[in-house]
């Protein structure tokens, strides 16, 4: 296949853009579509599902449900779901993850790192692809790929790898890269969790139980060898431990099930009707496995799964929202990052060093 035209290049230029570095970190997210209609929803829709790493059913069998009856019926039904969350500066997902994105990049700065931090989404835009171009198109040299999953996935996780690779198939020259696979156990991450759970409970009060909801994935998944519900079950005992929490006072549940196949279990909404019907009332919810708050948290859980356990016989209902710029959340992924970027040249240079820099590269340039 043809490669990709290189930017420019001459001998002593510097790195450009908003920080001159040629080190960066690419924080990606799942993604969003780019208004709450349904032609936005289609095309996301089209994106997200038709990935082989997201539904793994035969592939010619998957297209015809998905083109024939999917891409007709959802969209429509997603996008009025999304209007309920939207906001005027956009899907929440994209407005958080971009906050992030400058928040980290400050937060190493602080730590004594020139490091530049772009966000990028799997699905929709700013698609992987057209962010490394243009950190490349900056002088960028070395990337670090941090996924905004804490726990391992080959649904998530994986998909973000295998779409830097199609980028690098088609890339001559191409950066160094390093990946983050997953952070669910990181101590860092755990207490920006357990931080944001006991402001919530000086706030707000504790309910009776703590429920934890992750994203769900196929049980087959699990006996196939992906790690994610391991990965979960972690994350959620080391959460409870840091609140000092007692068996029966806390439940880790998997959420946004699709389609007929038996997903991980116990399911979120059936859990918390189960939960107000056997006279439990009241309840906090958090979602772990979220960086940032989006359609699953928002719509899904503050506002679906809300009614369900209201209306089955619970009296409160308190949703804990994601990380998203907390500042403890925000230390943790800056500790993450630097741990990862070790051993690239992420402090400035002095005075000196740098004059002696471009003395080299002029003198290589004019003997070229």
């Amino acid at each position: 296949m043809p490669f990709q035209p290189e930017p420019p290049y001459r001998h002593g230029s510097a790195p450009a853009g908003p920080i001159a570095t040629d080190v960066a970190v690419l924080l990606c997210n799942l993604g969003t579509p780019d208004a709450p209609t349904a032609p936005a929803l289609r095309r996301y829709l089209g994106q997200f599902l038709a990935d082989p790493r997201v539904v793994e059913i035969p592939r010619l069998v998957w297209m015809a449900i998905l083109h024939g009856i999917i891409l007709r019926v959802r969209p429509a039904k997603s996008a009025a779901k999304y209007a309920t969350v939207w906001t005027p500066e956009g899907s929440p997902l994209k407005v958080w993850t971009e906050k992030q994105a400058k928040l980290l990049q400050g937060q190493l700065g602080e730590r004594g790192l020139r490091v530049r931090v772009a966000a990028a989404m799997r699905y929709g835009q700013p698609a992987i692809g057209t962010v490394l171009d243009a950190l490349k198109r900056d002088g960028v040299k070395r990337v670090l790929v941090l996924p905004a999953y804490p726990q391992y996935s080959g649904a998530t996780t994986a998909s973000v790898i295998d779409d830097v690779a199609r980028w690098a198939l088609k890339t001559r020259h191409l950066p160094e890269l390093r990946f983050i696979n997953r952070y669910h156990d990181d101590a860092a991450y755990i207490n920006a969790l357990a931080a944001t759970v006991r402001e919530h409970w000086q706030r707000d009060g504790r309910a009776e139980k703590l429920v934890m909801s992750f994203h769900g994935m196929p049980e087959r998944t699990l006996h196939l060898g992906d790690p994610y519900h391991c990965e979960c079950l972690k994350t959620g005992r080391l959460l409870a431990e840091a609140l000092g929490l007692k068996p029966g006072e806390w439940k880790v549940t998997f959420q946004s099930r699709f389609g007929k196949a038996k997903w991980l279990e116990p399911y979120t909404e059936p859990s918390l009707i189960d939960l107000a019907q056997k006279g439990c009332k009241s309840v906090d919810v958090i979602c772990p496995g979220f960086a940032a708050d989006c359609l699953e948290t928002l719509e899904e859980i503050n506002q679906e799964a809300r009614e369900a356990f209201l209306h089955a016989g619970g009296q409160r209902f308190s949703y804990i929202p994601c990380l998203n710029d907390h500042p403890s959340g925000m230390r943790a992924l800056a500790a993450l990052a630097e741990r990862h970027l070790q051993g690239w040249p992420t402090t400035p240079p002095s005075p000196d060093a740098l004059a002696l820099q471009q003395e080299r590269a002029r003198a290589a340039g004019a003997s070229a």
